[in-house]
């Protein structure tokens, strides 16, 4: 299978200069996957834009990427490697060689791995979301050299647990069909900024009398569009949830037949939640119980409707349940019968993605003396400081920036401090993690190298040509690891595969979602999964569980040690659940992402700079009050773990209690040198070990 489709018909430039127009893919944390076309003249690429000819992309782009080529030539660009000359952290660095720095790297590793080869760590996550740059020969190098394995629980560990449990597969209602929905609750996201081709379905739904109600602890840029705002407390969408179901089974708003046939453990779940009445939940939420009661009898009433959930509510201590309590519901009123309704998290798993064939985990060698382990990069400041037998001795990053994104970072930067460690950053940009490499080798942006994307967000999968040269040395992931692969003497052939070789094979050609897309991709640069149009995955149950029934009840959380039914799983850190600890800091914080970076990047380029102006903190007029806090003043926010610095926005967007630092900004851009993330919490979600990063409880003062 060809991955890629051949550039476009040629144009002319107003200039005079011959113009090729190449197809590619948004390589970015987004479920939106858009493809893309990319005009080049004399070998610069001079226009991007989005494929008017794929569906879900309709010709359109976010306002990041729509600004990509200011990434791609921006003059912070690495363009060759460099060795550390000062402190780790300093950021000082003098120019090396590709041959030196990948003789220095393949030294370490050797000398590492003769001792251990597990004290080497890989650390990436979506720095790009593609499945050769992201996901292939940089597992297969790490298989083949023995090293830690990486537990990926960043984003979307927590609520992808749940919801498996419940529906078995990283599957749902189909994107383009949520129009025909009369009811939609969009919770824990804000599609507005975040997946903004899902919104203009979203939209199409209202303009046909859809009801729109967003549930999210703040008045965020999709809850201002939304015919209804519902704001509970931050880590209680799992409370929210139970009592919906409470009234749902108390008022007989139930689907019997689709219980009955497609279902499992209902009679447990109706004595279990018989408790969780919208009183109950109501303390606990911050909501009236009127409100809660006015929510689920709405649901129940309309059989047409859809939960648009996303990863927010996973953030708590109680991700993993919350996510599994909302994907009980649509089960419970026979919303899955209908097109576009039930509920959509991810569409992931419709994807036959061939995962053993790209990371080769057959790589690893004979357990021996060195059997595997794995570490979980949510947790990378404890990983780094603590781990021991053996402990981490060098970690190879990219495709991440974990000295600004993981929580706990004063943590995190301790780590990465270690003088003991050697670190190696694969970046585009001088991030702050790049500030304490040891080595630091520059990276292809997405228009410099080839890949093959499926996606979270919708049906296509989408190809990626190069379109440009690599600006200055610049080499992608794959080169890298065939390089460091050769220098190490691994003989195995698959450790030198090709890119087009790689994408030719991402896909199961076998599976018949798989039908046509090796056409597709060639032809169009596009092509989607052969799914029904449209696609309604659990009209008839099918559900991907064992059972293959909506699990109420699930045997695996039970083997696994979780309470098998639906249940209420506080806050880590709330007034409820810890006291002592709210009554010094009283502020709940949640920090969403800010409308103008995607995680971190784009948040050093001068443009999206420029548009969030500063770090802030959305505060309620009363909670401000009470502090003496007038808008516009500088804050310090802290708590045991840390303090950042930011600006008070003092708005009735957020409710009294609760706090908002929209993230991530890089944290050597920030007036005291920290983000938001100094304050987050090391501790990790009920299942899946992800972080909890909107579960956090702070104070703010003036300064």
């Amino acid at each position: 299978m060809r991955d890629a489709a051949p550039p476009l018909p040629a144009s002319t430039s107003p200039e005079g200069h011959s113009e090729t127009h190449v197809r590619a893919a948004c390589p970015h944390d987004c479920p939106d996957t858009c493809a893309m076309e990319v005009t080049v003249a004399g070998g610069r690429a001079v226009r991007l834009r989005g494929a008017a000819d794929m569906p879900f992309t309709n010709g359109a782009l976010c306002t990041k990427v729509a600004h990509y080529l200011e990434r791609v030539y921006s003059d912070q660009r690495l363009t060759h490697p460099m060795k550390r000359v000062g402190r780790k952290g300093e950021g000082r660095f003098e120019r090396i060689s590709w041959d030196e720095a990948l003789d220095t790297i393949a030294a370490r590793y050797r000398e590492i791995a003769a001792d251990d080869p597990r004290a080497i760590l890989p650390y990436s996550y979506a720095g790009t979301m593609g499945l050769v740059q992201g996901e292939s020969l940089d597992r297969r190098f790490f298989h083949r050299l023995g090293a830690s394995l990486l537990d990926r629980t960043i984003c979307a560990a927590a609520g992808a647990h749940g919801w498996k449990a419940t529906v078995g597969a990283m599957i749902g209602a189909d994107p383009e069909a949520v129009g025909q929905a009369q009811l939609i609750l969009i919770w824990g996201g804000n599609p507005v900024v975040s997946n903004v081709h899902g919104w203009r379905y979203l939209q199409e739904a209202k303009r046909r009398g859809a009801k729109l109600v967003c549930i999210d602890p703040r008045r965020s840029e999709t809850a201002a569009r939304c015919d209804q705002h519902i704001a509970p407390l931050p880590g209680t969408d799992g409370a929210l949830a139970l009592a919906m179901m409470q009234v749902l089974i108390e008022h007989d708003l139930l689907d019997h037949d689709y219980i009955a046939r497609h279902t499992l453990g209902f009679e447990a779940l109706a004595e279990r939640v018989r408790a969780f009445t919208p009183a109950w939940a109501a303390p606990l939420t911050g909501l009236d119980a009127a409100q809660i009661r006015a929510l689920a009898l709405d649901y129940g009433r309309t059989p047409r409707s859809l939960i648009r959930l996303n990863y927010g509510l996973n953030r708590c201590a109680g991700g993993g349940m919350a996510v599994r309590n909302v994907a009980c519901l649509p089960a419970l009123t026979g919303a899955w019968r209908h097109a576009g309704c039930g509920a959509l998290l991810s569409t992931s798993g419709n994807f036959p993605v061939d995962g053993r064939a790209l990371a080769r985990p057959d790589l690893y060698p004979d357990a021996g003396r060195f059997p595997p382990r794995t570490l979980n990069m949510s947790v990378i400041g404890e990983v780094l400081l603590e781990t021991r037998d053996p402990p981490v001795r060098a970690i190879h990053v990219y495709n991440s920036n974990p000295v600004a994104v993981a929580p706990d970072g004063n943590r995190v930067r301790g780590g990465f401090a270690r003088e003991d460690l050697f670190c190696v950053v694969h970046e585009l940009f001088q991030t702050d993690t790049a500030d304490y490499a040891d080595i630091l080798l520059p990276a292809t942006s997405q228009l410099e190298h080839r890949d093959v994307h499926s996606t979270y967000g919708h049906f296509y999968a989408v190809a990626n040509a190069p379109a440009i040269t690599p600006l200055g040395e610049a080499r992608s992931n794959t080169e890298v690891f065939r390089a460091l692969a050769r220098r190490l003497g691994f003989a195995h052939q698959a450790l030198y595969e090709s890119d087009e070789a790689i994408a030719a094979s991402a896909f199961r050609a076998g599976d018949a979602r798989a039908a046509g897309l090796a056409e597709g991709l060639q032809t169009k640069g596009w092509a989607r999964l052969a799914l029904p149009q449209p696609f309604v995955p659990f009209a008839e149950g099918g559900f991907r569980t064992a059972s293959g029934k909506c699990e109420f009840h699930s045997d695996a959380l039970a083997r696994e040690g979780y309470d098998p039914l639906p249940a209420w799983h506080p806050p880590a850190e709330s007034v409820l659940s810890n006291p002592a600890l709210a009554a010094r800091y009283p502020l709940a914080l949640i920090t969403p992402p800010a409308r103008n970076f995607l995680n971190s990047s784009f948040a050093n380029l001068p443009r999206f700079l420029a548009a969030e102006v500063g770090p802030t903190l959305q505060i309620h007029p009363d909670d401000a009050a009470a502090r003496d806090i007038a808008d516009g003043a500088r804050l310090r926010i802290h708590n045991d773990r840390g303090d950042f610095l930011a600006r008070a926005v003092v708005t009735r967007d957020v409710r009294p209690g609760v706090v908002c630092a929209p993230s991530v900004w890089w944290p050597k851009l920030c007036e005291g040198g920290r983000n938001a993330n100094a304050v987050t919490s090391p501790a990790t979600t009920d299942m899946g070990g992800g972080p909890i990063f909107y579960d956090c409880l702070v104070e703010v003062s003036a300064r």
